[in-house]
């Protein structure tokens, strides 16, 4: 879907636009009954100094159905679940909050600023025949982690266009894998298993660190921008994307809520 760009006026921004498998069931997506080995990745710690963009997403109608998963052949996988797990489509939560959005600055940061990647890995693990996080963001240059936790064979497939794809084999838990920086910006490089349909990854590939993931709540917070005027956009994996114009001035906050309509 394409976006649409607004204009911040004040402090505060509001959009509003109209914006796999099995069989399916409610989100949020149930999770394994011991709690990920890897936290969603935070983007690379941007100056102190600057200025600060927060905001929440939302949607409005009713959330689809995510598809649940047959793990029957995948007795290691199952046995994590306390009830039957479902794909990550669409997690939603109180009060129509969205989460697993990748925020981000598009357009606006000053022409040939640079910015230094972090030497500490970005990891996705593959625990419960899932990926964790599954959506994230990663500095070009940064190193990037495969982790599994199952005592199963998975084999992650990097589908990019912008970068190299590549594709890993992880037959036994405890292996991990460290590939080479990614060389290019790319929002999304999809991530997928070729033993099991239903894991799949979404991983933002950005040269500065001025991006985000939505929490449960739907709350974002892109900080250490400079004084200027940006193109935010949101990338959500089914409701399309949004956009907004904000304008920075020193230090300030500004506010940016985007609201997706559910198809």
């Amino acid at each position: 879907m394409k976006g649409r760009i607004f204009s911040v006026v004040g402090s505060m921004l509001l959009l509003t636009v109209c914006s796999k498998g099995n069989q399916s069931s409610a989100a949020p997506a149930a999770s394994p009954t011991a709690a990920p080995t890897t936290a969603p990745a935070a983007p690379a710690a941007s100056s102190a100094a600057g200025g600060t963009i927060t905001g929440k997403v939302k949607f409005t109608g009713t959330a689809p159905r995510n598809p649940t998963i047959d793990m029957s052949e995948e007795a290691a996988c199952k046995s994590k679940y306390k009830t039957t797990p479902t794909e990550e489509n669409v997690v939603a939560g109180a009060a129509n909050s969205l989460a697993n959005v990748f925020v981000y600055v598009k357009s606006g940061v000053p022409a040939g600023q640079k910015f230094t990647p972090p030497t500490t890995p970005v990891v996705i693990n593959q625990d419960g025949c899932r990926y964790h996080p599954h959506v994230f963001g990663i500095m070009v240059g940064q190193p990037f982690e495969i982790d599994n936790s199952d005592p199963v064979l998975h084999n992650i497939k990097a589908i990019a266009k912008a970068n190299r794809p590549f594709n890993v084999s992880q037959p036994s838990a405890g292996m991990k894998t460290t590939r080479p920086p990614f060389t290019a910006p790319e929002v999304m490089v999809n991530l997928e298993c070729n033993v099991h349909g239903w894991m799949k990854a979404f991983l933002g590939v950005r040269p500065d660190p001025f991006y985000a993931v939505s929490k449960d709540d739907g709350s974002f917070t892109i900080s250490g921008l400079p004084p200027g005027t940006y193109t935010i956009e949101a990338w959500h994996e089914k409701f399309g994307t949004q956009t907004a114009t904000v304008t920075i001035a020193g230090t300030e906050s500004k506010t940016a809520n985007f609201t997706f309509a559910a198809h």
